[in-house]
């Protein structure tokens, strides 16, 4: 079981979400999370909900410029991810339609760490070496993501 960065949705509901895997040689870009019940902290690629009406790669790219305010180019699907957890004690579950993306603005690869807005929330977006991730020395959610990470970019 995974956690999401962090979400409240209706009970027995399944969310549909898309995230974008942003690598930049051996580094991730990703969200910084917490849960309260568990005491654990978690990384998770940025993203969000798919709303009526729209792609899952239209909603990643509305989802990056509202809460980065970054374009992204060079979307490319990846997979679809099942993902059933438990986030600060509550049942969840997620259908992830993952994409390997980058950023337009080569900017934000300089950046160490970027804040951005969930809901009412600011929070800080990091990029973390993947081996820290393989190693499992740091926590990537959904632990599927994994697979999709290269060493070399």
């Amino acid at each position: 079981m995974t956690e999401p960065q962090a979400s409240v949705w209706p009970p027995r509901s399944i969310r549909v979400i898309a995230l974008g895997l942003i690598q930049d040689g051996d580094r991730l870009f990703v969200g910084e999370g917490f849960d309260r019940t568990k005491q654990q902290t978690f990384y998770r690629a940025l993203g969000g909900g798919v709303e009526f009406g729209e792609t899952s790669e239209v909603a990643l790219q509305r989802e990056f410029e509202e809460e980065v305010g970054a374009a992204l180019t060079n979307i490319r699907y990846l997979a679809t991810i099942e993902n059933i957890f438990t986030f600060n004690g509550n049942p969840g579950h997620e259908i992830i339609q993952l994409y390997r993306c980058d950023f337009v603005d080569r900017h934000l690869y300089e950046q160490d760490s970027v804040l951005f807005t969930e809901g009412d929330f600011k929070k800080t977006a990091v990029w973390v070496a993947i081996d820290r991730f393989l190693s499992g020395e740091l926590r990537l959610v959904p632990e599927q993501c994994l697979q999709y990470l290269s060493r070399f970019g």
